[in-house]
C-alpha cells in the first residue's frame, strides 16, 4: 500500500489529445465535491500539465517534509504531486524508459499524502514505462479510460483496457469525452467526431459508460486557467456529469473492495 492514501484510481487513454488530464482534474475535484479527502498525481513525466489545470504558479515548490519526502501542493481543496512542481517547466525531460519508471515511482512514494480516500493519477497517453511500473508496482483500486468517439481514439482505447485486464487491474468505467460540439453561439450540437463509440466499447468490455462530455470552448478556457469545471461553474451540467461520474468511480470502488481481493502484481 502507498502510505497515507486508501484507494488508487487510474486515468489512462490508448492515446493523446482526447482530453485525458481534463477529466482527470474535474474527476478529482467531483470527488471532493462529493465530501472525499482526494489527491491528484500527474504521472506524465515528459509534459505535466495538472500545475497549470489546477492553478499552481510556475515555480511553486513543494516543502519537505521529513528527511525523503516531499509535502503534496493543496489547490482548490485537493493535493497535488506533479513532475511540473520539480523542474522549469519549459526545460524538456530527455530521459529513457528507466528513469521515467524511477521519477514516477519517486513522486508516488515520496509524497507525503495526508489522509487521502481518493489518489487520481492522470496517466501518460500510451501503453509504455510508466502503465507497466504502475501495474507491477502500485496496488491500483481501478482505472478509468477515457476516449472520444471517433474511431481511430476507441482502437488505442482497447488496447488501454487489454493492458489492464491482463494486469488484472479493474476497469471501473470508460468516459466518452468530446461526445458532441456545442456552437457557443447557437447552441447547436453535432458529433463532429461520430456517435455511441464510448457505449460500444463498454459493452464490448461488459463494463460501464460513465460519462459522455461535450466539446466546448468553456471546459478548455476554465483548464487552462487554472479553474476547472467543477470549481468554475459547479451548478453547469458539465459539473454535474462529472459528480455523477465520481460517485460511480467510488461505487465502483467499493464493489471491487466487497468482492474480495482478485487484483495481482507482478514482480
Amino acid at each position: 500500500m502507498i502510505e497515507g492514501v486508501k484507494y488508487i484510481v487510474a486515468v489512462a487513454s490508448g492515446k493523446g489529445g482526447v482530453g485525458k488530464s481534463t477529466v482527470t482534474a474535474n474527476l478529482a475535484l467531483a470527488m471532493a465535491a462529493e465530501g472525499y479527502r482526494v489527491g491528484l498525481l500527474d504521472a506524465d513525466i515528459y509534459g505535466p500539465s495538472q500545475a497549470q489545470m489546477l492553478g499552481i504558479g510556475e515555480g511553486v515548490r513543494p516543502q519537505q517534509a521529513g528527511e525523503n519526502q516531499f509535502k503534496p501542493l493543496e489547490a482548490h481543496g485537493i493535493q497535488a504531486m506533479s513532475m511540473a512542481f520539480m523542474v522549469d517547466v519549459n526545460e524538456p525531460m530527455v530521459w529513457r524508459g528507466p528513469m521515467v519508471s524511477g521519477a514516477f515511482q519517486q513522486l508516488l512514494n515520496q509524497t507525503a499524502w495526508d489522509n487521502v480516500e481518493y489518489l487520481f493519477i492522470d496517466m501518460p497517453p500510451g501503453t509504455g514505462d510508466i502503465q507497466l511500473t504502475l501495474a507491477q508496482k502500485v496496488p491500483v483500486s481501478g482505472a478509468v479510460i477515457v476516449t472520444t468517439p471517433q474511431d481511430i481514439a476507441l482502437l488505442d482505447a482497447r488496447k488501454g483496457i487489454e493492458m489492464f485486464r491482463k494486469v488484472n487491474v479493474p476497469v471501473l468505467g470508460v468516459v466518452e469525452n468530446m461526445s458532441l460540439h456545442v456552437c457557443s453561439n447557437c447552441g447547436h450540437s453535432e458529433p463532429i467526431f461520430g456517435e455511441g463509440g464510448g457505449e460500444r466499447i463498454a459493452t464490448q468490455y461488459q463494463t460501464k459508460l460513465l460519462g459522455q462530455l461535450p466539446l466546448t470552448m468553456a471546459i478548455r478556457e476554465q483548464a487552462d486557467g487554472g479553474r476547472p469545471t467543477v470549481i468554475a461553474e459547479p451548478d453547469s451540467e458539465v459539473a454535474k456529469t462529472f459528480r455523477t461520474m465520481a460517485r460511480a468511480v467510488a461505487e465502483g470502488v467499493e464493489s471491487q473492495r466487497a468482492e474480495g481481493p482478485s487484483i495481482s502484481f507482478g514482480d
